[in-house]
């Protein structure tokens, strides 16, 4: 590549910004982890979804021995890209013990009932093969005892591809409206833009509420609530820029030369204000985050048992005052983080592409 190439030039600007190519590089990591997801984690089962009551709200790093008390041999065994994706179903039930022994061909062990409590002895079969494991929390448990590092990396993909469904699908609206108002001008601008103020003018957590009551809950209608009621800032960028370009040379210049409208519009404009409709974009996504966040938080976004930060929340925002806040504050901080870098990517591809002075708001 041309060290002189204008995308060079943009690259070489956005290196600069430390902040912005830090934000890029936790974007990166962020998307490397949620990828991975079962293969990392260590609740392999669907949704991080194993409970042991006993264990609820116990303190990050703490540490159990578990007694498997029987085997399911008809689970199915996955292969390892359906174990990334949708993880692997466990094939054994277990309980957190104290002690254990064996004598005569079973098991004693003393169940794990609480810090300050013992449980009396009691008498599990011998199971073939392993039968004890420990299992360190790192993160603690939530309040069903399920593996909280697990449940928050899992919320990774909830976030990211509700932000990149959202996104792509602001975009699509977005850009073919504010294209064709932009263009076209007259009436069709008249009609478009009423439209866009009419949908700018409503909140965007009450239109996405409204448009998750018509839809339904569930995952996929968080991708189509969120993305249509982000796909204004897009249209009004879009619609101004086009219109700024139209009168120029080369679209003039494509116009005698027959090419049609949809071609001039994808070709020869679109193209001139691919950083602006990038830095909004990204500001889009995080905007995205958090409504999905504030969707899950009041039970319109993923339901459970799929684990998402603002679930989380939801789930355990009254330990904030008790001594077990950080189940609260982990996923809210992961929410800040994240949204943070999403920001600092959307200022940073703004200074790149030197859109300050146009209409472009982040």
């Amino acid at each position: 590549m041309n060290n002189n190439s204008p995308s060079k030039k943009i690259w070489n600007r956005f290196k600069r910004n430390k902040l912005a190519f830090g934000g890029l590089i936790f974007i990166l990591l962020l998307m490397l982890v949620g990828i991975l997801g079962y293969l990392i984690i260590p609740d392999q089962t669907p949704f991080a979804n194993s409970m042991h009551l006993q264990l609820s709200n116990k303190k990050p790093g703490r540490s159990f021995d578990f007694l498997i008390i029987s085997r399911n041999n008809n689970i199915k065994k996955v292969n390892f890209f359906e174990k990334m994706l949708n993880g692997q179903e466990a094939d054994f039930k277990s309980v957190p013990i104290t002690s254990y022994r064996e004598q005569n061909g079973k098991v004693y062990a003393r169940e794990y009932i609480g810090d300050d409590e013992q449980a009396e002895e009691a008498e599990y079969p011998l199971v073939t093969g392993e039968n004890r494991y420990t299992q360190t929390f790192y993160l603690g448990t939530d309040i069903y005892g399920r593996d909280l590092l697990s449940r928050l990396v899992l919320g990774i993909r909830v976030s990211l591809s509700v932000g990149l469904m959202a996104v792509l699908i602001s975009l699509f609206i977005g850009v073919s409206l504010g294209a064709i108002a932009g263009y076209f001008g007259g009436k069709t601008d008249a009609v478009i833009s009423w439209f866009m103020n009419v949908i700018w003018s409503l909140p965007s957590l009450l239109l996405v509420i409204a448009i998750s009551f018509a839809l339904g809950k569930g995952f996929w209608q968080i991708f189509i609530a969120v993305g249509l009621s982000t796909w204004v800032d897009v249209a009004r960028l879009v619609r101004g820029q086009v219109m700024a370009l139209k009168e120029v040379e080369f679209v003039e210049a494509s116009k005698a030369l027959g090419f049609s409208t949809t071609r001039t519009i994808a070709k020869h404009i679109l193209p001139n204000i691919a950083g602006p409709i990038l830095v909004v974009a990204s500001a889009n996504f995080a905007s995205a985050i958090l409504l999905e966040t504030g969707l899950s938080f009041l039970g319109f976004g993923a339901q459970p048992p799929m684990p998402s930060w603002g679930s989380m929340i939801k789930e355990h925002y009254g330990y904030i005052i008790m001594d077990a806040a950080y189940l609260a504050v982990l996923p809210g901080l992961a929410i800040m983080l994240t949204v943070y870098a999403f920001n600092l990517l959307a200022i940073g591809l703004r200074d790149a592409f030197d859109v300050k002075g146009q209409n472009v708001s982040v």
